[in-house]
């Protein structure tokens, strides 16, 4: 007699009320995982994509062959970038719930994989975030104030209105526009790349999504097209463990690595913490390395966990447990860095204090600034004009029209 198909639903290991728990995670001692040749076979390294590669131990030393032994100068840049980015997210996650901006979205625990792939990238990379990489736009000169007025929508924002809050954009730091529409980036990049390597340079390109983006059609697509035409790509999937409300098993992490989806494609594959800011620099830049000499694409999974909500329009506490971030395995990446410096003899709580009042004081002082273009409730307003704008290379006639009639009735009032 032949048994009934059963349906497996993936549920997470732990839900509010219940205590958290890590155990579906494998972890690797830090130093356990071998760093190969640049120029290793798909077949060989098959075991990085199970592996995690780590550097920092539980008593905050580097350790193992994936040491990028970072100078102490280079560390404390990272780290300060890292504290910006945080403390930026909590100031404009204050202004959002006092109603001043609409919408907004953090990147708690994560501030380790933006900071440390860009300082690992050459400045000539395009990278095509996705909306958890803030710090990436950062590092890559962007100002504060001009972040702080896209979330605006004022007279200085760089879309004119267009996006909504967070959906920034860099031409002069190579940093892509990002899309709320998940996934749809990765095929972009893969593009990117392409077009570099018939070009004769040795730019790459690098793309963010998430583990729940990994279920969308794009993606493989991406998957399949860089893999055939070896393309120069580093393919970032961040495994924050929680894409909204569905556990990352969802989108099938629970049945294998998500670094595992492209080696039936030749693609190399990357378990890496996410929240050791050195495996993460060191992988970021094997991967780069192994792309310009013509290696091709090499997917990454840095695995963290969004500490936060997954916006200022979620409520994390209705489907995971409320402790579950101070309980995740691989800590977080601020204070692991923060403690390797201090064991290192190279830094001290009383310079992290300092260094954090600072920063503190120079997002307050970017937000006056940025007030002063407009807010949502008070002006100077953006002028509705520029709707038309940048919209058709030649302006059709009847926009034209439209927008003659616009200026009429503003000159009316």
């Amino acid at each position: 007699m032949i048994e009934k198909s059963r349906l497996q639903i993936p549920r997470p290991t732990a839900r509010p009320g219940d205590e958290p728990d890590f155990s579906y995670l494998d972890l690797s001692a830090a130093g356990a995982v071998d760093k190969p040749a640049i120029g290793a076979r798909t077949r060989d390294i098959e075991y990085l994509s199970s592996g995690l590669v780590r550097v920092l131990d539980d008593d905050h030393s580097a350790k193992g062959p994936w040491d990028p032994n970072l100078d102490p100068e280079q560390l404390q840049i990272a780290l300060r970038w890292m504290m910006l980015n945080r403390v930026f997210d909590e100031r404009m996650w204050q202004i959002q719930r006092q109603g001043r901006i609409s919408f907004y979205m953090q990147a708690l625990g994560e501030e380790a994989i933006s900071i440390a792939q860009g300082m690992a990238l050459r400045a000539g990379d395009m990278c095509f975030p996705s909306y958890r990489n803030q710090g990436l736009y950062m590092y890559r000169g962007m100002k504060l104030v001009d972040m702080m007025c896209q979330c605006l929508s004022n007279t200085r924002d760089m879309c004119k209105g267009r996006q909504l809050p967070i959906m920034y954009h860099s031409k002069e730091g190579n940093v892509f526009s990002i899309s709320g529409n998940l996934a749809t980036q990765v095929p972009h990049a893969v593009g990117w790349a392409m077009a570099s390597a018939i070009k004769g340079e040795d730019d790459i390109a690098a793309t963010w999504l998430g583990d729940g983006s990994t279920a969308e059609a794009d993606f493989h697509q991406a998957l399949t097209f860089s893999a055939v035409y070896q393309a120069p790509v580093i393919l970032n999937v961040v495994n924050n463990q929680w894409a909204i409300s569905t556990f990352q098993g969802t989108a099938g992490g629970q049945r294998r690595p998500f670094a595992a989806r492209g080696l039936g494609l030749g693609i190399p594959g990357l378990r890496v913490d996410g929240n050791d800011f050195l495996a993460v620099y060191s992988a970021t830049l094997w991967a780069a390395d192994r792309a310009r000499r013509g290696g091709g694409p090499t997917l990454i999974e840095l695995v963290t966990y969004r500490g936060g909500a997954h916006s200022t329009s979620d409520d994390p506490s209705k489907y995971r447990p409320k402790d579950e971030w101070d309980k995740f395995p691989l800590g977080d990446p601020v204070e692991r860095l923060k403690q390797h410096l201090i064991a290192e003899k190279n830094w001290s709580d009383a310079k992290h204090e300092a260094l954090e009042a600072e920063l503190r004081e120079e997002v307050t002082s970017a937000w006056k600034e940025a007030q002063q273009y407009g807010t949502m409730t008070e002006g100077p307003w953006l002028d509705p004009a520029t709707m038309f704008d940048d919209v058709y290379a030649e302006v059709p006639t009847h926009l034209v029209s439209q927008r003659r009639r616009l200026l009429e009735i503003l000159d009316e009032e």
